[in-house]
């Protein structure tokens, strides 16, 4: 009692409770009620202003932020507290810095820490050596308890023994095995989800694809009517959870996870649930038990999301397939630099290009490139390797397609079966209550109600199913695809097979495609699945000669007829003749119009004729006073020279010639004597 003076009777007392747990504080109230104890302990000693902070109940003393510790470290501070009261070290704290901070507070303000043992004074030097030495023994405590039950469970673990949850298609068979569900819907209902990812090779796909069709997949579940399964619609963490987890594939796997320790503003922080990569995991034990899928498979999906998760910064991931329509995104890297390459779209046509050189040097693009001739000999080379399995392919489409919407169907099956089930178990537990004992037989006729409801609203999701079913397949179309698949080109072509459709089937085919841009040529190697390698290449384009470029004959005809006609004429001209634009489509007057501006030639003048001294046909005639079919004949014949662009063009002749011609010529005698005769103009 020498230790506490008048000074620290004038403060008040400060009772610091907490258990570790919210397990301890279920089930260990005994330590609870010694800690609370310590208030009547306080005022024996003479205090009578008792302050108890148990605002860290459920808290560990290990580090993590305790805000009934900061509370006390507070009242210290400012002098408030004369002794501070706990049953033993380990309750104020578990670790070094806590401990050691408590005790230079409580020293520098002259507090002084009570437990069951004594009383100690910080500022004498062996009290403050003797709590320390109790800090220290109670943070070693803590790491051997921690350390035992860790090897434990590691050793458990190491059998395969040690579950501490069983995931959703699975059930417990003693105390260390595990076996499938027996539940078929719970099994029909996570093949749907392998079977569908399988098909779609995109997790959020398989995701919308569930919520579409309205499947709903078990989730563990503890309601307060006992039941361990609960049917939801999917969300997207738990499509990724089952096609991740190794537990549907048969193996046990232990230490999948992982906890980090930060410090964030000057407090221990622990993240926990960090993913750590499958070498580094601390168990794998394959084949322990029936799996959905076989080990391979799930490996083939854990590379498949991989691929797909382009924001990862995996320099390997392909990427999901996307909507755009080049062919080979995803797959094309750089035989320059290494890097991945990258889509820019633009108007209707879209390139390939690298940025390697631009992000290492500073320096312009490794290579750059369109993608429409690359896609086409890329797309054929993988048709000519696929080709042998076009009927193949063709039969499993038509398997797909009646099945399409069955297992939708199956799964609302099943579920309309249990609900059936759970509607006449309700229905015999009703049945069996006293009709007089009105408390249990209206909670029991309520459930009856509701199983009644979850049977008629799954009666209605079954038929809305079967009405937006499509019609099975006719023979005409059955015949059709069958073609289709011994004829990849008309397949690949056919305006049904989106672009997304031609990526999956490049993909299946082909791993990656390295390309080299050496002496104007594409480089492209093609590295198949199988580890074959085929190399191609593609001639690039010089300037301004790509595939909507007009032929350079039609550009010379456009120049020597704007010499000659207008634009609308031209236009007419060369529709006649046959000679589209660069797209395939007709020729206008705009687009001649457009045409010339772009290649530098002058539009057509009235006076230009009269400045090359140059005369139409019409006008030859009419100078050698002869019909125009007559001076057309001369002209084909070479009797008069004249020159004539295309078949169509105007005739165009020197008007010097012609007058020359018409002096030389002599005159013509009429053909009969008669003044009256006329003569008539054929044209």
């Amino acid at each position: 009692m020498t230790k506490i003076t008048a000074e620290h009777l004038a403060r008040s007392a400060f009772v610091y409770v907490r258990q570790s747990t919210a397990d301890q504080l279920t089930h260990n109230q005994e330590s609870r009620r010694r800690q609370y104890g310590l208030a009547d302990r306080a005022r024996q000693f003479g205090w009578a202003t008792i302050e108890v902070i148990d605002d860290d109940l459920g808290r560990s003393g290990g580090g993590i932020n305790r805000p009934g510790f900061e509370r006390l470290l507070g009242a210290i501070c400012e002098g408030h507290a004369g002794a501070v009261f706990a049953i033993e070290a380990s309750r104020l704290a578990r670790n070094g810095r806590d401990w050691h901070t408590l005790i230079e507070f409580c020293g520098l303000v002259g507090t002084v820490i009570v437990d069951e043992d004594g009383i100690y004074d910080p500022r004498h030097p062996n009290d403050r050596l003797l709590l320390g030495m109790k800090g220290t023994m109670s943070e070693l405590e803590l790491s051997l308890f921690r350390q035992r039950s860790q090897e434990a469970l590691k050793q458990k673990a190491r059998r395969g023994a040690l579950f501490l949850g069983v995931a959703a298609g699975y059930v417990k068979t003693g105390r260390e095995r595990i076996e499938k569900d027996p539940d078929q819907r719970v099994q029909d209902a996570l093949r749907l989800v392998f079977a569908k990812f399988a098909e779609l090779q995109s997790v959020r796909q398989v995701h919308v694809w569930l919520r579409d069709e309205g499947v709903a997949l078990p989730v563990k579940s503890h309601d307060l009517e006992g039941r361990l399964i609960a049917w939801k619609l999917p969300l997207y963490n738990t499509v990724h959870n089952v096609l991740t987890n190794p537990v549907y594939a048969g193996a046990y796997a232990f230490g999948r996870t992982t906890s980090k320790v930060v410090i964030e503003e000057g407090r221990k922080r622990v993240r926990r649930g960090l993913r750590r990569p499958q070498m580094e995991w601390d168990v794998l034990l394959k084949d322990q038990h029936e799996g959905y899928i076989t080990w391979s498979e799930f490996e083939s999906n854990q590379q498949v999301i991989a691929n797909n998760a382009t924001g990862k910064g995996s320099a390997t991931a392909r990427g999901a397939v996307r909507r755009g329509g080049l062919l080979l995104a995803g797959l094309l890297r750089c035989g320059h630099c290494g890097r991945k390459m990258y889509v820019a779209y633009g108007g209707k046509a879209g390139r390939y290009h690298c940025e390697g050189a631009l992000v290492n040097h500073g320096t312009k693009r490794c290579i750059s490139f369109g993608g429409f001739r690359a896609d086409q000999a890329v797309g054929a080379a993988v048709l000519g390797a696929l080709k042998p399995l076009g009927v193949d392919a063709a039969t499993k489409a038509l398997e797909a397609q009646a099945s399409e919407t069955s297992a939708a169907q199956r799964q609302l099956e099943l579920a309309l079966e249990r609900a059936r089930y759970e509607a006449a178990h309700a229905r015999q537990q009703y049945d069996a209550v006293d009709p007089a004992n009105r408390l249990v037989a209206g909670e029991l006729e309520r459930r009856w109600n509701k199983a009644l409801e979850a049977v008629h609203q799954i009666d209605g999701e079954i038929a809305a199913l079967e009405a937006r079913t499509p019609s099975p397949l006719g023979e005409k179309e059955r015949d059709q695809l069958m073609r289709l698949g011994a004829d990849l080109d008309l397949a690949w072509s056919h305006p049904a097979a989106t672009s997304a459709t031609r990526k999956r089937i490049v993909r299946a085919a082909l791993k990656e495609i390295v390309v080299r841009i050496e002496g104007g040529v594409i480089e492209l190697v093609l590295h198949w699945q199988g580890g074959d390698h085929t190399a191609l290449k593609l001639k690039i384009n010089a300037a301004g000669k790509h595939r909507w470029t007009v032929p350079a004959d039609t550009l010379t005809l456009v120049r020597e007829l704007a010499r000659l006609m207008p634009d609308r004429q031209i236009a007419r001209l060369l529709n006649r003749a046959g000679k589209p634009t660069g797209r395939g489509n007709g020729w206008t007057q705009a687009r001649v119009c457009s045409f010339r501006s772009h290649y530098g030639i002058a539009v057509h003048r009235a006076s230009e004729w009269a400045e090359r001294d140059e005369i139409t046909l019409e006008a030859a005639a009419q100078i050698m006073d002869v019909s125009v079919m007559t001076a057309l004949r001369m002209a084909r014949l070479g009797i008069i020279t004249g020159r004539q662009i295309c078949y169509g063009a105007p005739w165009a002749f020197k008007a010097a010639d012609i007058a020359a011609y018409r002096m030389q010529s002599a005159p013509q005698r009429p053909l009969t004597a008669d003044p009256a005769q006329q003569r008539f103009d054929f044209q």
